[in-house]
């Protein structure tokens, strides 16, 4: 069988598998061609509907494995800069997953909290209001295309909460949200 050389970017496999003449790799696009780009969230993950949360647990392990030199992918995303700037980076990464796993498990979802370092020492990392309002904005967005009752829901909300993990001061949008 002789494979082709059109490559389809798709964002969530992680091997190239070749299938029907051609072959599919992760590079962060979507079939679309639209960049599938790494989101963590400042918000609260309650605003997220059911696939932004689990999105949100998956991209924060990939920000884990990033931070404990365990994948050679995402190494430079602007993303991690608050957690790479952070006094403990690790510690940082596990508070952000254990908030999120309590909205899971709030939420009845059964993540595997296994993933996660429990020792961590807590940590408190700044974010900007701006940043907020950019990130309110991008997820309306998401939610008007995907769930309108969460989108109607998180719209009527006049001001959104963050993980507890952090704390709002006056700016402009993060420097690391390139």
């Amino acid at each position: 069988m002789q494979m082709s050389n059109e490559i389809i970017d798709f964002p969530v496999i992680f091997l190239m598998i070749p299938h029907k003449n051609t072959i599919f790799k992760a590079v962060g696009q979507n079939l679309a061609g639209k960049t599938n780009e790494m989101r963590i969230w400042s918000l609260h993950p309650k605003y997220l509907d059911v696939k932004g949360l689990v999105a949100l647990w998956r991209e924060a392990l990939l920000a884990k494995h990033v931070l404990e030199n365990k994948t050679k992918g995402y190494k430079n995303h602007p993303q991690l800069d608050r957690f790479k700037n952070a006094k403990r980076p690790l510690d940082g990464i596990n508070q952000y997953l254990s908030e999120i796993y309590k909205e899971a498990t709030n939420r009845n979802y059964r993540f595997d909290g296994n993933k996660i370092d429990w020792k961590f020492i807590p940590d408190n990392i700044t974010v900007t209001d701006g940043q907020l309002e950019y990130e309110v904005l991008h997820l309306l967005k998401k939610l008007k295309a995907r769930d309108t009752i969460k989108f109607k829901e998180v719209k009527r909300i006049k001001n959104h909460d963050t993980l507890d993990m952090f704390t709002v001061i006056k700016g402009e949008i993060e420097k690391w949200e390139r």
